[in-house]
């Protein structure tokens, strides 16, 4: 929800409120705030970063529509309140807010630059036209200025002054620049709205009697592959992708757990380090013979690696009860990019747009929420 306020202090009246995706028109500008007339006809100030222009909108839908058709890599939780933001940058506009404890999917992480992504303008800028100046005529000197010395002439050894003793390979060679990067992950909350957060924010939900074994590495994705009765207890036998450190690539190792009716605890089925993984890892029935008999269906999973050859491969494997088997592998082809990079957009309005939307909470209202979050102090 956004206030559209009377006034530019945070504390102002607010004379509307608007929703996610409610359209705005522009009637007004003074430095960072924009004065916008809602469709029900009320007239308000907010600031610029709080609105959408119609083009990011549409790639706003675009990206919840694709990220619906995705497969969940884990569900996750975060442990204070998280701006989910439409793009993956932490200047971008934040639509959408996870409460403390919600629980959303994870359905990719990419590695982005930390510099400021292009937005397309709200308002088209248009180029002011200088006008000409009117050409005074020239007046005539009565008399004629003195002719011009005559310039110096260079040395005569101008051509071994010139040279130097440094080569091109003799030339102290710039530090190439070094831009910061952060891990991001596209999410979809209960709602079916898609947008990115700071990876680093978001805590994967696996049990923590397994998580314990992660030893230093970061757990990317998790997925239940099936369950054993232990007594009353309902133990899931899990698979996890981890990874250590910043990589090309979404992660370096992949482990299976099984639940051991002798030890009551979590063991290790199966595990395969210093792989090169791409996402998504999919849960699915795998063909398999057992003991050369006739093949079967059992369920699975496969994980897209990439092998020295530089080639990727979908490599399956199948469960058997509290063992997991290879069930042989294919070529893997990766599903295209969920983002990409783009240009500065150009100063010019697309067909249609009718003017921005509301992106999200308030900048006035976030403080407030920080503000209620504070300990009181107390004096004795």
């Amino acid at each position: 929800m956004l206030n559209v306020r009377s006034d530019f202090p945070l504390d102002s009246k607010p004379v509307a409120t608007v929703k996610h995706g409610d359209k705005l028109a522009i009637v007004g500008r003074r430095r960072k705030f924009l004065r916008v007339r809602t469709e029900s006809g009320a007239e308000g100030w907010t600031d610029e970063r709080q609105l959408l222009a119609a083009s990011d909108m549409a790639e706003l839908r675009e990206l919840s529509a694709r990220a619906a058709k995705m497969p969940s890599q884990g569900v996750a939780t975060t442990s204070k309140e998280l701006n989910v933001h439409t793009q993956p940058s932490s200047g971008s506009p934040s639509f959408l807010r996870i409460k403390e404890g919600e629980k959303f999917d994870v359905v990719a992480e990419i590695v982005a630059e930390r510099v400021e992504k292009p937005r397309a303008p709200l308002i088209p800028k248009q180029e002011k036209k200088k006008a000409a100046a009117p050409k005074k005529p020239k007046k005539e000197a009565k008399i004629p200025p003195p002719p011009l010395p005559k310039p110096p002439s260079p040395p005569t050894n101008w051509l071994d002054l010139s040279k130097t003793d440094l080569g091109d390979d003799d030339k102290p060679e710039e530090p190439p620049k070094v831009i910061p990067t952060d891990y991001w992950s596209l999410v979809r909350v209960a709602t079916g709205q898609s947008g990115w957060v700071l990876t680093r924010f978001v805590s994967m939900s696996i049990p923590d009697e397994v998580a314990q074994y992660a030893e230093g590495h970061r757990i990317v994705s998790y997925y239940p592959l099936g369950y054993t009765e232990d007594g009353d207890q309902k133990k899931a036998i899990w698979l996890w992708t981890t990874v250590r450190g910043r990589q090309p690539f979404d992660f370096d190792s992949f482990r299976v757990f099984v639940w051991s009716l002798k030890r009551h605890r979590y063991e290790t089925a199966y595990i395969d380090r210093s792989v090169e993984g791409y996402w998504p890892v999919l849960l699915n029935q795998v063909d398999y013979s057992l003991n050369k008999g006739a093949v079967a269906k059992y369920p699975g999973f496969s994980v897209c690696v990439e092998k020295s050859d530089g080639q990727k491969y979908r490599r399956e494997y199948a469960l058997l009860g509290n063992t997991v088997r290879f069930a042989g592998e294919q070529p893997c082809i990766l599903p295209p990019p969920v983002w990409t990079p783009k240009a500065s957009p150009t100063p010019v309005a697309p067909p249609g747009d009718t003017g921005p939307v509301a992106s999200g909470p308030s900048l006035g209202e976030r403080i407030k929420g920080w503000f209620r979050k504070r300990p009181k102090s107390s004096t004795q």
